[in-house]
């Protein structure tokens, strides 16, 4: 009988074995492979279950504290204060403390005034003359009793007694084509885009504030009435911000008539632009900027800004802090790693105020953030080499873009963070999860204009209910609108 292949016994002895228990062996040794097999397939998929055991433990345990997820999808938790002695005050303002209370309105301003005076004295009954030259005020804001005004345009038809003509009178220039007048579809789109409200909650509003009767199907009618009002100036506002030397990105998703699309916003210091597309690729980032953007982008970590190249790039420092925390929760050897990287965010992010603050110029920053800068770079290396894949590929991740990660240093007015446009977008994430999106395209160009208006306007501290009446009524009587670039 032949010897089984890699049965641990020299042919000489195999030979010499009678046939009876060569039988044996064999069968036992090939029962022993195919069960060291089995085990084999058994260990790989043992090894395969642990992987993914450990990404849902990651994923079940990922918050806006270690993670990109917004604040609003965390669980409801008591948020966890450092411990601390009991004063043994009672809770509010103290003895002494300066108050803040409301100012009152200079005399000029005051709508009324309900004047209290005393005729005859009290305790002998004399008439009492003259004024008090100080008395005691106490001042009372109030809303009066709100009525819409309703105007009825009349065009007359006379016929002349001399030839019989019938002359049909012109309609005013200014008189709007609906049934609504401009401000009210300025208050629309306002109460819409800047507060959220959906187009079922605006016309009880109307109806309980102005005495206002609209129906539903109205409301998106004023919207388009808006939306084209701004085109012009949101077009300007997008060319504008297309040509500045620092924008920050960041999009969320956004469905329209059941389908995944995504708001897109660019934030500059002074103008804020929304765009509503179909893709969140970098086809989307390059609409965005333009094809020939050349300037410096502030964004996280996602893929359709790999497009851009590291030293036109910005890297949020608080997307990192949140990376550097997940490591940490993994333990082991990326919990040493992730403590240590924390540590030099804390440093970066105690130079930046002191930046923001005006006490540490810039050529100062770039000095303080050399050895920083050293460490952070030594730091993700080692990661690169811990046993946990996740925490590899992150550290490898990162090196990749590890100029991006020190543009806010190397070049003033640039972020370490892309908070403004998270800011920025946390607007429209509410009114999202209020209205599920848009129903048309149209829909889609009034959310991004309206908010392209009054982010914007908030920016620049001007009144945006003013600034939509105005152009409502450009708009409907063909002028230009009340900015002519974009909205500055």
């Amino acid at each position: 009988m032949k010897r089984p292949p890699g049965l641990p016994l020299a042919q000489a002895d195999w030979t010499s074995t009678p046939l009876a228990v060569q039988g044996v062996v064999s069968t036992l040794w090939l029962e022993r492979e195919k069960l060291q097999q089995q085990l084999t397939e058994v260990q790989a998929q043992l090894r395969q279950l642990h992987a993914e055991v450990e990404k849902l433990r990651e994923q079940t345990q990922k918050n806006s504290q270690n993670s990109s997820k917004p604040p609003s999808t965390d669980p409801p938790q008591r948020r966890a204060y450092p411990p601390r002695t009991a004063s043994g005050r009672k809770k509010g303002g103290q003895p002494g403390h300066p108050g803040t209370g409301r100012k009152a309105t200079l005399p000029g301003k005051v709508s009324r005034v309900v004047v209290s005076q005393p005729f005859t004295c009290v305790r002998c009954g004399a008439l009492l003359l003259g004024e008090d030259p100080q008395p005691q005020r106490h001042q009372v804001c109030e809303i009066p009793r709100l009525a819409a005004e309703v105007v009825e345009y009349q065009c007359h038809t006379l016929t002349c007694v001399g030839c019989g003509q019938t002359n049909q009178a012109a309609w005013p220039a200014e008189m709007p084509k609906g049934r609504f007048g401009f401000r009210l579809q300025a208050i629309i789109g306002y109460l819409c885009g800047r507060f959220g409200l959906s187009q079922r909650e605006v016309p009880e509003l109307l109806a309980n504030l102005f005495q206002v009767q609209i129906s539903l199907g109205s409301i998106p009618a004023q919207e388009q009435r808006v939306s084209q009002a701004v085109a012009t100036p949101v077009a300007q506002a997008q060319a504008y911000v297309q040509q500045q030397p620092v924008i920050n990105l960041d999009e969320t998703s956004w469905d329209e008539s059941q389908q995944t699309g995504w708001l897109w916003v660019g934030v500059t210091p002074a103008v804020t632009v929304f765009r509503v597309l179909a893709t969140r690729s970098a086809q989307g980032t390059r609409q965005v900027l333009g094809e020939k953007y050349a300037g410096i982008v502030g964004s996280d970590r996602y893929s359709a800004y790999n497009g851009l190249a590291s030293a036109h790039r910005q890297v949020c420092w608080a997307h990192l802090k949140r990376d550097f925390q997940a490591l940490v929760e993994r333990g082991g050897e990326s919990q040493i790693v992730g403590r240590l990287l924390l540590a030099q965010v804390s440093q970066t992010f105690a130079l930046w105020t002191q930046v923001r603050a005006g006490t540490l110029s810039p050529p100062a920053l770039q000095a303080a953030m050399q050895p920083i800068r050293h460490e952070v770079h030594c730091l993700l290396h080692i990661g690169t080499c811990v046993k946990h894949p996740a925490t590899r590929k992150t550290c490898r991740n990162l090196l990749k873009v590890e100029p991006a990660l020190w543009t806010f240093v190397d070049r003033e007015g640039v972020e370490p963070t892309n908070n403004a446009a998270e800011r920025a977008l946390r607007r429209s994430v509410l009114w999202r999860r209020r209205s599920f999106g848009t129903q048309s395209d149209a829909g889609s160009h009034f959310v991004a204009r309206i908010l392209t208006v009054v982010m914007t306007l908030r920016q620049q501290n001007r009144n945006v209910l003013d600034y939509l009446s105005e152009a409502c009524q450009a708009h409907a009587l063909g002028k230009p609108p009340p900015s002519r670039l974009p909205l500055v």
